[in-house]
């Protein structure tokens, strides 16, 4: 078998990868394997390039950069940074999600299921291009919007935000959308800024209120000196 060959025997294999990496952070609880995870999807991510290139010339080297800036950081360096940011905030596992990990696994499923059906008649813009490269795509960013708005913890929403954003760039690798080296870095520079500021974040809510449930934010009000007017006064009498 020859290096082209190879990869594009390669391909499909990543794709089914990034879609059971989906399955597995939907029903997830402990934040370093959803971590781990997540760093999974970005080497997936900086391999998809790769393995769409057909292999009869070496790959010019805007290619290999954006590979390698996608792996060093959704696999290296952010994942780091999640996991630097669980250790200080001393917390592990998502322990009350808003949607029980059962029924996490059969939204996913509906969303696959949905986004299978809706890109079957979408038209492939190359030979090369693999037929799960749009249903996967939008079924790993349905599966990131879905961690954001079904999870309380906030590292747990970083994580979706991530996978959100993989989604993305999976389907313009996968589709072979000529989109550049300027707007992948743009977009890689975004993630990286929202994950520094998301530990900034955290850190200081875990230390403030001893938790980073975000949803217990919401029970937040404005301050009333009436309240401590008021016991003063029993306090008086």
């Amino acid at each position: 078998m020859n290096t082209a060959s190879f990869f594009e025997n390669f391909l499909p294999a990543l794709f089914a990868l990034l879609l059971a990496m989906d399955l597995l952070l939907a029903v997830s609880s402990r934040l370093l394997h959803c971590i781990r995870l997540v760093a999974f999807q970005g080497l997936i991510i900086g391999l998809i390039p790769l393995a769409m290139w057909q292999w009869t010339t070496p790959p010019h080297t805007e290619l290999i950069v954006i590979a390698g800036l996608n792996i060093a950081l959704k696999c290296a360096l952010i994942p780091y940074l999640l996991a630097r940011t669980m250790r200080s905030a001393h917390v592990c596992r998502e322990l009350e999600p808003l949607v029980g990990y059962g029924t996490s696994l059969l939204i996913v499923l509906a969303a696959a299921a949905f986004s299978f059906f809706f890109c079957r008649e979408l038209p492939l813009p190359g030979e090369n291009v693999s037929f799960l490269a749009a249903p996967v795509a939008f079924t790993t960013i349905l599966t990131g919007l879905f961690l954001i708005v079904s999870r309380k913890k906030a590292i747990t929403q970083a994580i979706g935000f991530l996978t959100f954003e993989n989604g993305i760039t999976a389907f313009g690798a996968g589709m072979a959308l000529e989109y550049g080296l300027v707007v992948e870095l743009g977009i890689l520079l975004d993630v990286f800024v929202l994950v520094f500021v998301m530990g900034i974040a955290v850190f200081r809510i875990s230390r403030e209120f001893q938790h980073i449930d975000s949803d217990r934010l919401n029970t937040l009000g404005d301050w009333s000196g009436d309240d401590e007017n008021e016991a003063e006064m029993k306090g008086e009498n």
